[in-house]
C-alpha cells in the first residue's frame, strides 16, 4: 500500500498473525456500515484512524479469503435445474 507522499504503510499488526475468515470480513463489513473504526477480531480490538482504512482492510481480508479458498482446491461445483410438467 502506499500513501499520498509515495511512502509504504505497513498493514495492521494482526495481519499475518492470525488466519482470516468470513467471520473477520464480516465483522469488517458490519463497522463499515455502522460507520464504526473499531473492530473485534477474537481476542483482539483493531482501531483504524479513518474510514479509508477500514476499507482497505476489508479489501486485504476479502483477498486473503479469496487467495486461502482458491489454494485449497476446492472445487466450485454450478448446477442447472430444468423441470418438465407432464401434461
Amino acid at each position: 500500500m502506499r500513501t499520498m507522499r509515495g511512502h509504504a504503510r505497513s498493514p495492521p499488526q494482526w495481519v499475518g498473525v492470525m488466519a482470516l475468515s468470513q467471520v473477520d470480513l464480516d465483522r469488517l463489513d458490519q463497522a463499515i456500515a455502522s460507520n464504526s473504526l473499531e473492530v473485534q477480531f477474537g481476542e483482539r480490538r483493531v482501531r483504524y484512524r479513518s474510514i479509508d482504512e477500514l476499507l482497505s482492510a476489508r479489501a486485504h481480508v476479502a483477498a486473503q479469503i479469496a487467495a486461502a479458498a482458491q489454494s485449497s482446491g476446492r472445487a466450485t461445483s454450478r448446477y442447472t435445474f430444468t423441470t418438465f410438467r407432464g401434461d
